[in-house]
């Protein structure tokens, strides 16, 4: 017998065996967070002996190009040599897609005085 304005507990049960059976399904389709953006090119120069902008920040799965606009040759290197561009003529490029979430200093092997800074979310 149930009282006027209180659910059945059968009711009750069945509505929070559906309710948690629905979560456990959604659970692995769930968007995560960043999830739906697409990846993006972002674009570096090289030129004055200097990369341009120094300091950049990414998402996980965007790529970077640095591009030499300088008369000699470049490199890209970073400081825990995860990546090396090796050389980069001049008027070339160089594609790198960012992975490995972290913070990656980078120079230039042929002229350390060039310095940048790749972040990666």
């Amino acid at each position: 017998m149930t009282m006027p304005g209180l659910p059945c507990r059968v009711g009750w049960r069945r509505r929070c065996i559906a309710s948690a059976l629905l979560l456990c399904a959604c659970a692995g389709t769930m968007p995560e967070a960043g999830a739906g953006t697409q990846p993006v090119s972002h674009a570096i120069i090289i030129d004055g002996m200097k990369f341009s902008p120094e300091a950049i920040e990414v998402n996980a799965g965007d790529t970077v190009v640095w591009t030499n606009k300088d008369a000699f040759p470049h490199t890209v290197t970073a400081g825990n040599h995860s990546f090396d561009s090796k050389e980069i003529g001049s008027g070339r490029s160089w594609k790198f897609k960012a992975t490995v979430k972290g913070v990656f200093p980078y120079i230039c092997s042929f002229h350390p005085t060039m310095k940048g800074k790749l972040v990666v979310r």
